[in-house]
Formats: structure tokens, sequence, C-alpha cells
């Protein structure tokens, strides 16, 4: 297990240098956050595809034993990501982190991009169930919740998987466009490879839902005939 984690922080460091390194436009601390951030999605997409794909494929079971380090790293970005975003960008002032912001014409603060506040709490319950399934994610846990209660805590994965990708495609697709009230950056490249990568999360899930299902009908099929 030691050297999985090891694998992965190191893993996850070159994700982050990757999307740090194609964005030299933005400010520095900009950059940082969101690479962050973009790394802890592409870490939870790949945990969540190794279940279902486990299910379709034997080979792909093989890599099972490494669901539990993704996903725990994908919970550590993720929280680094929004600590940074709290402490350096809204410095723990809830009105700007809900999107308010000091207009001196009006003489007050303002919320000047609709949807930016909603998208920062679809991250913040996002990331507050992740903390749950990173505090979770040990043998310990299995053993003080019990199979059945541990397997209802971690399944909550999917509302993180769903959250996320609400809270992504807001700032990749919709935050910077004509209506951002200052210079319209240049689209982000990982706008389309999010929804790929989200897609294929998808398939596999109902691809795997669909067989299972199936092959449950087949065995009682099979075992009402030969009763």
């Amino acid at each position: 297990m030691f050297l999985r984690h090891v694998t992965m922080a190191v893993v996850t460091a070159l994700l982050v240098f990757g999307f740090w390194s194609t964005r030299m436009e933005w400010t520095a601390d900009m950059r940082l956050w969101r690479a962050i951030g973009d790394a802890a999605i592409v870490l939870l997409f790949a945990a969540l595809a190794l279940g279902p794909a486990a299910k379709l494929s034997a080979r792909a079971g093989n890599g099972l034993s490494w669901r539990r380090p993704l996903g725990i790293w994908a919970a550590l970005a993720a929280l680094t990501h929004t600590v940074l975003i709290i402490d350096g960008w809204a410095q723990w002032s809830i009105q700007r982190f809900l999107g308010f912001e000091y207009v001196p014409q009006l003489g007050r603060e303002a919320r000047l991009e609709p949807g930016f506040g909603l998208a920062n709490l679809i991250g913040l319950v996002a990331v507050i169930w992740m903390a749950v399934l990173l505090a979770t994610s040990s043998d310990r846990a299995v053993r003080y919740l019990g199979p059945a209660g541990w397997k209802w805590v971690q399944s909550g994965v999917y509302i993180v998987f769903y959250l996320s990708v609400l809270h992504s495609g807001y700032f990749l697709f919709l935050h910077y466009t004509a209506s951002f009230h200052r210079t319209v950056p240049d689209p982000n490249w990982f706008r389309f490879p999010l929804l790929a990568l989200g897609a294929i999360v998808v398939v596999l899930q109902w691809w795997a839902f669909t067989r299972s299902v199936r092959q449950h009908r087949s065995r009682r099929i099979s075992a009402t005939a030969s009763s």
C-alpha cells in the first residue's frame, strides 16, 4: 500500500504540473489551484471508472487495488484546491466566496456573475462529501461501520461525481463568457476532455449495470427452468 501511495503522489504531481504548465497566461495563484482541481477530477474519474470496468473485464479487475489510493489522492487534491481558493482568493469571506464584490459605482457589494456562488457551493458540498469518503477509506472504517454501512457511505462518491461535473462544467463553459465583467480569457482546453472523461464513466457504469441485470435475469430463468 505504501508503494501505491508513493506512486499516486508522483502521478498527482505530474498531473498538476501538466495542467499548470499549459496555462501560462493565467496568474500564478489561479494556475495553481485550477491545476490541482483538474488533477483531482482526473483521479476521481479514474477511481470511478475502475469499478464498472472490473465488472466488464477480468483484466481491468486486476487494477481494483488502485481504486482506494486513487480516491484518497483525489480527495487530498480536492481539499487542497478548496483551501487554496478559500484562503488565497476568497480570503475567508463568505460574501466573496458567493460571488459578491464591491462596486465603486454602486457604493456597495453586488453579485456580478450569475451562477458563480451556486457553483462554489456545489463544489464545497462535493469536497465535504470527499472529506467523509477520505475519513472512511480504511480497513478500520470498514470494521467500525460494518460492510453494509461502509458501502452506504462510500456510495456518496456518485454524488461527488455529479456535483464535480456541475462545478467544473460551470467554470469551463459558463463563467468566462461574454457576460464576464472583465476581459474574457481564451477557452480552457480541458473543457471537452472533461466531458469525454465524464461520459466514459457514465457509459461504463450503465454498461456494467445492464450486464449485471441481464446476468441476474439469466440465472433466474435458468433456475426456474431447472426446477
